[in-house]
């Protein structure tokens, strides 16, 4: 007889009885991969149509729609429950936990109908006694909707999944290559237990296997606890590279979300959840699972490693939009045009013979306007939507300049300082055009930089 628990076998020897929901999520095209390997024949739930693969069947199903989910569920025995619905518009995201409140209540309904014997969560770490950000709250919740059937269900409670084309992994990796510098909130002084997706996948799993686990919560976390501040030094000292963190109190999630989406791949309707879950300590406070499924935990650098490794050797394939020029084009383009503006905007200062624009307010202003050029420039060059948002903006006030600088020309009347003399008007014609370019290439770039970087994937 070999070693394989009862529930294994019978699992086996009734194939396609287990489902996985979210079945192209990040969690979940890992837990199909891992259980096809070991043997057993699953269905994967998706909104999509997908063609069955070895050992799996698709199931085409929305989870809004029970009659669909019913129909899928039948034969089912155990199911994953994998899903949330963080990302998406900014509208959609305010709407997030009710939208999650009715899909577990759906997918109970479902289950109980369809004769489902046992359900699978994957949850968020929690602490009871604090106040829960909104996207913890609800994943809390989720758990006790679908622990409210006569369903047995199984809850882990996971603290930060580090794994590649997750969304946590993309705001720290990305974060940390492209800023030797990190401006962070007060947030990056909290605890957390991080946990590789491997280790996850391989919990996930052995809850299956091990029928005590059901109808019980359980709480996993990786090796090591560290604060997030640590955990981006682990990644930066991985890349050999300097990191200087300047922590900023009064920086609020909701901010740090909308710098996360300027500066990553990962959209502000994601990053928000994200981070406000980081507000709190996320680590583990109850260890039981590990004498159930007793595993060699990965350290944070080790999970870090086999992210980055993976996301290195196998890129996401992202669909790309059609374009007429392409985005190293515009990126060159607005990069030549930056430098262009400021190496002409010091003709201000032994071309132009107008005393006024050495008035400390002018000056003032020019210092301004070069550490602008420079920033942009530095985020230009690392492919981020902050820099071509800087570029654009910087080249629509300096198109305004040149252009009320010249104001009269028609008008016969100056609007910012002494009319300028007849070359640097027609200077100023000129290097309008360079602007107009620049407006048109850092549009472009700022639009298309989202199609060409998707959770970890380079340019």
């Amino acid at each position: 007889m070999s070693q394989e628990s009862t529930t294994d076998i019978q699992k086996k020897d009734k194939p396609y009885s287990i489902m996985i929901t979210g079945a192209t999520g990040f969690i979940g095209t890992r837990l199909i991969s891992h259980l096809s390997k070991l043997g057993y024949s699953v269905k994967g739930m998706t909104r999509k149509n997908i063609s069955d693969t070895k050992n799996v069947k698709y199931v085409q199903a929305d989870v809004f729609d029970v009659i669909q989910l019913e129909k899928g569920l039948k034969g089912v025995e155990v199911a994953y429950y994998l899903l949330h619905s963080m990302e998406g518009s900014k509208d959609h995201w305010k709407e997030f936990a009710s939208r999650e409140k009715i899909q577990a209540q759906n997918f109970l309904k479902a289950a109980t109908e369809a004769g489902v014997k046992r359900i699978i969560y994957l949850g968020g770490l929690v602490n009871d006694s604090l106040k829960l950000s909104p996207h913890m709250k609800s994943r809390k919740e989720v758990g006790e909707i679908l622990a409210s059937g006569d369903i047995p269900v199984t809850e882990l409670r996971a603290s930060l999944i580090i794994g590649a084309q997750g969304g946590s992994y993309a705001m720290l990796r990305y974060l940390v290559e492209r800023l030797p510098v990190m401006v962070c909130p007060s947030w990056v002084k909290s605890l957390a237990q991080p946990i590789a997706v491997d280790d996850v996948i391989d919990y996930l799993a052995g809850c299956m296997e091990n029928s005590e686990t059901a109808g019980n919560i359980y709480e996993i976390g990786g090796k090591d606890k560290m604060t997030y501040e640590q955990i981006m030094r682990v990644y930066a000292k991985y890349l050999n590279k300097n990191l200087f963190v300047i922590q900023i109190p009064f920086l609020t999630t909701r901010l740090s979300s909308y710098w996360v989406d300027l500066i990553t791949p990962v959209k502000a309707s994601l990053a928000r959840p994200l981070i406000d879950s980081l507000v709190h300590d996320t680590i583990v406070t109850n260890s039981a699972i590990t004498k159930i499924i007793p595993l060699q935990l990965k350290s944070v650098r080790d999970a870090i490693d086999i992210a980055t490794k993976e996301i290195r050797e196998n890129p996401p394939n992202t669909p790309l939009r059609e374009e007429r020029t392409g985005f190293k084009i515009n990126q060159k383009l607005l990069l030549a045009s930056l430098i262009a503006m400021a190496v002409v905007g010091t003709t201000y200062y032994w071309l132009d013979d107008r005393a006024d624009l050495f008035q400390p307010i002018w000056l003032l202003a020019g210092i301004f306007w070069y550490i602008a050029i420079i920033a942009a420039i530095v985020f230009v060059r690392s492919k981020t939507r902050l820099g071509f948002l800087i570029g654009g903006v910087l080249s629509w006030i300096t198109l305004a300049f040149w252009l009320f600088d010249n104001f009269y020309v028609v008008f016969d009347t100056s609007l910012i300082i002494d009319k300028p003399n007849e070359l640097i008007t027609i200077r100023n014609f000129i290097w309008a055009a360079l602007s107009t370019l620049a407006v048109i290439a850092s549009h472009n770039t700022f639009h298309k930089i989202i199609d060409y970087q998707f959770k970890g994937k380079p340019i």
